[in-house]
Formats: structure tokens, C-alpha cells, sequence
């Protein structure tokens, strides 16, 4: 009876091993969302993809500058308070890669990233707003 008995715990003890030492079923990282953003004054624009991390925002795309432009980025949270914001340089009749990181260091990153294509002198002329998903 004990033989039977010590056999049977051993069993129950090595499945329950097996079990919680097994990864769960599906457990994959799932990969961050992303937005298409597309902002277009003119003959210029700035497009790409806005990666939305925990605490932050990627931006990656092509300014294309006809003139002189830049592009801007703006994280914000859910309030419409501004967290943090990073811009181009100055680009002037060229096409110019767009790869930078805007920080939204507050819980659940942002809310929201306003995407600008600005003149020479940083002056805003045409806006538009990607909510995150």
C-alpha cells in the first residue's frame, strides 16, 4: 500500500514540476503598435511610422523639404500637457531621413504626438494630431 501510495505522490509531484516549470502557452512578446503619420504643406511633407513604446515615441519617415523646412514632433499626455518634443534641422530642397525618439517619460507613455512640418524659422505650418492606438 505504501509502494502504491509513494508512487502515486511521486507522479503528482513531477506533473505539477513539469507544469509550472513549462513556459505558458503563448506567451510571446507582442510587438508595439504603430501609426502611419503623413503631414503634407505644399510640396513638402514629412511621412513615416510612429512607434508607441511604454515611455516613448520613435519617429521614423522622410522629410522632403521644398524651400527650407523641418519636421516636429510633440509627445503629450492625456491632460494635453506637452512632455518632451525633438525636431529635424533645417532641411532646404532636399529629402532628408526622419529617425529619432520623442520621450513621454509618464505612465502609459502618450496619449497623443502632434506632428508639425514648420518653416526656417520653427514656425509651425502645417499640424496634425495621431492618438495613440
Amino acid at each position: 500500500m505504501k509502494t502504491h501510495l509513494a508512487a502515486a505522490l511521486g507522479s503528482v509531484v513531477l506533473t505539477a514540476g513539469t507544469l509550472l516549470g513549462a513556459p505558458a502557452a503563448g506567451a510571446q512578446t507582442a510587438a508595439y503598435p504603430t501609426t502611419a503619420f503623413d503631414v503634407t504643406y505644399g510640396a513638402s511633407y514629412a511621412r513615416g511610422t510612429l512607434t508607441w513604446f511604454n515611455r516613448s515615441v520613435g519617429a521614423d519617415g522622410t522629410l522632403r523639404a521644398v524651400g527650407c523646412r523641418r519636421a516636429w514632433f510633440g509627445t503629450y499626455d492625456a491632460s494635453g500637457n506637452q512632455l518632451d518634443a525633438r525636431s529635424t534641422s533645417t532641411q532646404c530642397d532636399t529629402t532628408y531621413p526622419i529617425v529619432t525618439t520623442i520621450p513621454a517619460n509618464v505612465p502609459g507613455g502618450a496619449a497623443y504626438v502632434i506632428v508639425c512640418v514648420d518653416d526656417a524659422t520653427a514656425s509651425p505650418l502645417k499640424c496634425e494630431r495621431y492618438n495613440r492606438p
